[in-house]
């Protein structure tokens, strides 16, 4: 596929509305230019999403496509409690996709960039024989020393994490393998969790005011995320199956939604530990914005590992999740 006319075609993708004071110039230059905030750090993310191995044509529309490839990057700032500022966009796209497809897939980024308010400042698109390649840069801020990293967990503290865990690998599994798609309330539920996920910014933003917190969100599996903060940090985390928030919708799709949940991933929820002071603060401020958080284990001194504690027996949880160049 190819653009027919570039000038109209950024013309008709260009943002109607500027929502970032300090952005001085953008589309239409060929760079963008925008001001750092004082006292914050820059926080910056990129995501790739091949059609094939991410996303089928068939099972997602243009409008979803281009949701999800910034929503996943978005995810990624609220997992540094930053505030997504600006994005830009890279794709190659074959003759497969017309001309439509393209803005299509632009209709779902501005939706959710207009939701966040994040101004497109950029990117590119090309052409490619074979299958569309999309790439989606995020840039943010955060508040200097108020990081939320992987190593900042503590014995003592409260592992937890937001909202439902294991409703879109369910979606996607009825996708892939269901005859009836989205036929009832609970697999309709599941499907949009896996094609429309809800970046936590806010949540995001509330950890960051406490003293110390660690922090991922959920992209490959709740065990994956897990054992990434286990081993950054050095710290053994035990966590118990029966307090890890699985949705009715799940329940009712699956009799074994937990393996959804542990290794499913693609969820964009968060999870992450703090002190047992700041979690009893958070679980309140939480409560106050009707934000989901669960506590759901804790960290222990000793080598990097994370337990599950499943009717009265703890195992050593398998380090396993999605895993892009596993065969």
């Amino acid at each position: 596929m190819t653009v027919k006319d570039e000038f109209e075609f950024i013309s008709k993708i260009k943002p109607k509305e500027i929502f970032q004071d300090n952005l001085l110039v953008g589309i239409g230059d060929d760079a963008a230019i925008y001001r750092p905030a004082e006292r914050m750090e820059q926080v910056a993310c990129l995501d790739t999403m091949v059609e094939g191995i991410h996303f089928l044509k068939g099972l997602s529309s243009p409008y979803e496509i281009g949701y999800k490839a910034l929503a996943i990057n978005i995810s990624d700032i609220a997992a540094m409690g930053g505030i997504p500022k600006y994005y830009l966009i890279s794709i190659a796209i074959p003759n497969s996709w017309s001309e439509a497809d393209l803005y299509g897939i632009y209709d779902g980024l501005n939706d959710i960039a207009a939701h966040f308010r994040i101004d497109l400042i950029g990117g590119d698109t090309v052409g490619t024989e074979d299958k569309l390649v999309i790439s989606v840069t995020v840039l943010g801020e955060v508040e200097q020393s108020k990081l939320n990293l992987r190593s900042n967990a503590e014995p003592g503290d409260v592992v937890f994490t937001t909202g439902f865990l294991g409703d879109s690998a369910a979606g996607l599994s009825i996708l892939l393998n269901e005859n009836d798609k989205g036929n009832t309330e609970d697999e309709t539920y599941l499907i949009n969790r896996h094609k429309l996920p809800s970046p936590q910014v806010m949540t995001g933003r509330l950890i960051t005011k406490l003293d110390r917190a660690s922090l991922n969100d959920i992209s490959d599996g709740l065990a994956s995320e897990l054992y990434e903060i286990a081993e950054a940090s050095n710290v053994s985390i035990k966590i118990d199956e029966s307090r890890i928030p699985i949705s009715s919708a799940l329940l009712n799709f699956k009799e074994s939604p937990y393996e959804y949940a542990l290794y499913g991933g693609e969820d964009f929820e968060l999870v992450g530990t703090t002190s047992r002071d700041s979690w009893n603060i958070l679980k309140r401020e939480c409560e106050k914005c009707s934000i989901q958080i669960t506590q759901i284990g804790e960290v222990v001194s000793g080598e990097a590992k994370v337990l599950l504690t499943r009717e009265n027996e703890t195992v050593l949880l398998e380090k396993s999740g999605y895993n892009h160049f596993k065969k």
